[in-house]
């Protein structure tokens, strides 16, 4: 048990570094190839922020335990919503922009309904999954399609700006930029595996289900650099990367985390992950949408409506604990 505990707490800690590593590689690549900011912005930290997620739950599923890429996915939904946007919205309220209420936030509703969908059957199989990845190649063109026609006041716009005024202050060299990729990929892979075994240990002697340890221990861990981030970018005042952070990386988990494990190894659906998990994550995701919402003009999630989102998620992760107790 102790041996489990110390290798999740040294694969949380490893992730959380190699994922910012890899990130801040890949930005200064993808601009030394001559990448338009804008696909920095989308693509380069849009995967990257969710590497951790994908990684961890390809291991899992490819291990032979695929509850735990669900659990992961879904529970890392959930503490986006809850923990990132409650907590930062606490610090400081989040703008939220008229394009994200019209385009981006009811995409990941319906995605979500989606998910919830392909879940009802008690299974998502190859063909879901198939379906998930398809979903998630026309979400990418979509994306880039619209942001290309979008103002340059866009949050998205704001995002790739912020990528590579980051990477021109750090000056990193070409060899540095391929040596952090190629090195963070690397990292997470070693972290990935060492999470994954030390949680299942855990599983195995607290007697959890591995849809729990997912929802909770793996799914904390891996949405602890965004957290970080968020909390560096509320001091910033810019809320507006922290919700699109949110919105890309929920989307990505959804269509790209479980559809590549699904890919992997086909798994069942606990029928708690269909009547508990999946009806918090509608409702976190429905109550984003809603309480950003302001008629004929730019909304904003206040700090009594942070404070809200995460005090759900953390009577949620509660429940979860006793429960599985």
């Amino acid at each position: 048990m102790t041996a489990a505990i110390l290798a999740t707490l040294l694969g949380l800690a490893a992730l959380a570094w190699s994922a910012d590593r890899f990130v801040s590689g890949a930005s200064a690549v993808a601009t030394h190839l001559g990448m338009a900011p804008l696909l920095v912005g989308m693509l380069v930290v849009g995967f990257g922020t969710s590497a951790p997620e994908l990684v961890v739950s390809s291991f899992a599923a490819a291990g032979g335990d695929p509850e735990i890429a669900l659990g992961n996915a879904t529970g890392s939904n959930i503490a986006n919503i809850g923990l990132i946007i409650g907590t930062t919205a606490i610090l400081i309220p989040i703008a939220v922009h008229r394009g994200v209420l019209s385009r981006e936030m009811p995409v990941l509703l319906a995605i979500t309904l989606l998910l919830a969908v392909l879940m009802a059957d008690g299974r998502i199989g190859r063909l879901d999954a198939v379906i998930l990845l398809a979903a998630l190649g026309a979400q990418l063109a979509w994306s880039i399609t619209s942001a290309r026609r979008a103002r340059p006041t866009d949050p998205v716009d704001e995002l790739a700006l912020e990528v590579e005024e980051r990477e021109r202050r750090a000056g990193m060299s070409r060899r540095a930029a391929w040596g952090w990729t190629l090195g963070g990929i690397v990292l997470l892979v070693i972290a990935s595996r060492l999470l994954v075994w030390g949680a299942v240990g855990i599983a195995e002697r607290l007697g959890w289900s591995d849809l729990v340890i997912g929802l909770t221990v793996v799914a904390i861990g891996t949405s602890a650099p965004e957290l970080a981030a968020a909390v560096a970018a509320a001091r910033r005042r810019e809320t507006e990367l922290v919700l699109g952070n949110v919105i890309g990386s929920n989307i990505f988990n959804t269509l790209a985390v479980v559809g590549l494990a699904a890919m992997i190894a086909p798994m069942a659906v606990d029928a708690e992950a269909i009547s508990r998990d999946l009806p918090v994550l509608l409702a976190m995701t429905a109550a984003l949408l809603i309480m950003g919402f302001r008629p004929r003009t730019h909304g904003r999630i206040n700090r009594a409506e942070g404070a809200t989102l995460l005090v759900a998620w953390i009577a949620y992760t509660a429940a979860l604990v006793v429960t599985a107790g």
